[in-house]
């Protein structure tokens, strides 16, 4: 078993974190809201004073953060993890950033001998819960056998995907694939309501065939249920899709879906729904064509 840092308790970081005890390693934990850190010493993990001071205390340290600057600030600021850190330990930011950032992050921890691996995850708070994630990993096959066994505590699924990078890459890959068929199930489920269908029995009909996905079955009840109860947020979404145009733009790829799909989630913050799940992006259609996409009532 092993001392494990965790730096980041939010939705996803706070179950991740206690999978990780469930499995029985030692997790010294820090983050700045001072009632999450002391929810999570209550589940029984050890209270980091500081991100230097976990790194000073574990051999891995796990970041779970909201976007690059952030982790940027955690691993590299003053008094950042990479300050306490020892030669020889490795860091996993879980964070979903620019791949960029990942790789400016491991070179400053190559300097001091520390490893590196970028690692978003995909599934949202009920596979974060369960310890189902799909874990999209970039970095050096020596170091990835290293973390393995950390991480398939957290995921059902953990996959090198190449080098530093890698995992934010494919995972940017994964946003624009769940962004665009959230959009997609928001225009077939109001068309279908418009024309008097009740969308239950449409999800119903069409998940079983070519049209079904892991996305419907997750996000068509929580929009048919007027549940938009955040197990990632629109805000975060709309995050990913901007890391993932300035990747395109930087690498010459044309992405017209993932662009289009922006603008939707941008009305959609502009109307105070930031902060809902991203299953209202099918929301965004809705409001255009004045449909509400519920079952009839009785």
């Amino acid at each position: 078993m092993a001392t494990v840092g965790f730096v980041g308790l939010g939705i996803m970081g706070r179950p991740m974190l206690k999978n990780l005890l469930k499995a029985g390693h030692t997790v010294v934990a820090y983050g700045r809201t001072k009632a999450k850190l002391d929810a999570c010493v209550a589940e029984g993990a050890q209270r980091g004073t500081s991100n230097a001071d976990v790194g000073a205390r574990a051999s891995i340290v796990i970041t779970m953060l909201p976007d690059g600057p952030e982790v940027e600030e955690v691993v590299l600021g003053p008094n950042g993890i990479l300050s306490g850190a020892k030669s020889g330990s490795l860091i996993i930011d879980m964070s979903s950033i620019s791949p960029l950032v990942s790789q400016k992050i491991a070179t400053a921890c190559a300097q001091k001998g520390v490893d590196f691996l970028d690692a978003p995850v995909s599934g949202g708070e009920p596979k974060a819960i369960d310890g189902t994630l799909a874990i999209m990993v970039g970095g050096s096959e020596a170091v990835f056998q290293k973390a393995e066994p950390i991480l398939k505590c957290m995921g059902s699924s953990v996959t090198l995907t190449g080098p530093v990078g890698a995992g934010n890459t494919t995972k940017l890959a994964n946003q624009i694939m769940v962004a665009c068929n959230i959009a997609a199930m928001g225009e077939a489920l109001t068309l279908a309501t418009r024309c008097g269908l009740n969308p239950e029995v449409v999800v119903n009909a069409v998940k079983g065939g070519l049209a079904g996905s892991a996305v419907l079955n997750a996000k068509g009840p929580m929009l048919i249920a007027r549940n938009f109860k955040p197990g990632f947020k629109i805000n975060l979404h709309q995050k990913d899709l901007r890391n993932a145009l300035k990747t395109a733009e930087a690498n010459s790829v044309c992405l017209p879906l993932t662009a289009q799909v922006q603008q939707m989630i941008s009305s959609l913050i502009a109307h105070g729904k930031g902060d809902c799940d991203h299953s209202a992006i099918a929301t965004f259609v809705e409001t255009a064509s004045n449909v509400e996409v519920k079952a009839p009532t009785v």
